[in-house]
């Protein structure tokens, strides 16, 4: 189930058993406060923690041993495990029993964010999980939760300023949710919040800088291309972590033309963010696989110019702006004059 589903469910009681896994940790961190605040009253007795990386072997069994201890003061005892990867015999051997028949007093909330290494036993697929998908929410969803959040603390916020967060915070929840409870301080109950008080208010990552200068290339807006990178390098930034940034953006780019997958699959191939994934696609869309292809291509020769002491980062620098600007029409080759 998606998260907004299991907030509802405990409406109706808890699930014997959880697992909780994708890449949004506030999902998870939220998952486990209001499953603790609503049947855990003595946290000392009744919480138990284990991490899956030590359980192998007989040590499942103490796992199972805490999951079927009764609680002592509260309404469920609650046993946590971490990136639980059990193999396909440690399921059979140790918890296949446990999973057909969980006992009602106890939650066992498995919650996960590394990685499988190896073929683990799909625990999803076992009788008496719960799943609950802590994927990154969709853009519908998580304006919505934006909007609500404001609505509660009384700030009133228009649908621009809620766009302005879910994409300055690039559809991170962790990063929303913290960007927002700074809003509602800075406007104060009864408050209303302008598109200027998130440009003053919300921090946008490199990230996002790259995106804006990105995307304000695909506008020809070049003096905005100009006035980000410029704060990029007041803020710390050199010219060779500018031209390494453009050549990853790029060969993302070009890497998302070439697998031709939906956004959920060449996320996930890639390692990066769905969100980063329909972005990139959108510009790729806007220039033309040729045209981004050349642009990696270009970029990354000037980076091994550099490296050869044919060119400055700098001037490096300014050869890309330029076919960035003009693109055929610039030369960016040879060596500085």
């Amino acid at each position: 189930m998606k998260f907004v589903l299991f907030k509802k469910s405990l409406e109706e009681g808890a699930r014997p058993v959880y697992l909780f896994d994708g890449e949004e940790e506030y999902f998870k961190e939220r998952g486990e406060a209001m499953l603790r605040a609503k049947f855990l009253r003595e946290p000392t007795l009744d919480f138990s923690l284990f991490r899956g990386e030590t359980l192998h072997g007989g040590a499942l069994a103490d796992l199972v041993a805490a999951a079927q201890s009764f609680p002592f003061l509260s309404e469920k005892r609650i046993v946590k495990v971490t990136d639980f990867y059990p193999s396909e015999r440690e399921y059979e051997q140790y918890l296949r029993r446990y999973l057909e028949d969980p006992p009602p007093s106890t939650i066992l909330l498995i919650v996960n964010s590394v990685p499988p290494k190896g073929r683990p036993f799909d625990l999803k697929k076992a009788p008496g999980v719960t799943w609950v998908d802590c994927s990154r929410g969709d853009e519908e969803t998580l304006l919505r939760w934006i909007f609500t959040r404001f609505k509660q603390a009384g700030v009133r916020a228009d649908t621009e300023c809620c766009e302005r967060i879910l994409h300055y915070c690039l559809s991170d929840m962790s990063r929303i949710a913290g960007e927002v409870e700074k809003l509602i301080a800075y406007a104060g109950e009864g408050g209303a919040l302008a598109a200027e008080d998130v440009d003053a208010v919300v921090y946008r990552d490199s990230a996002y800088k790259m995106y804006e200068m990105t995307n304000a290339l695909a506008l020809r807006n070049h003096a905005k291309y100009l006035s980000v990178q410029r704060e990029l390098l007041e803020k710390g930034a050199d010219e060779m972590a500018l031209l390494n940034t453009l050549c990853a953006y790029y060969r993302t780019m070009y890497e998302i033309c070439l697998l031709g997958k939906s956004d959920a699959e060449t996320a996930g191939i890639l390692g990066i963010k769905e969100y980063a994934v329909k972005v990139n696609r959108r510009q790729a869309a806007a220039l033309g696989e040729r045209r981004v292809r050349g642009l990696w291509q270009e970029i990354f020769g000037c980076i091994n110019a550099v490296k050869r002491g044919e060119l400055t980062p700098p001037s490096a620098l300014l050869r890309v702006n330029a076919q960035l600007f003009f693109g055929g029409g610039a030369n960016i080759g040879g060596t500085e004059g």
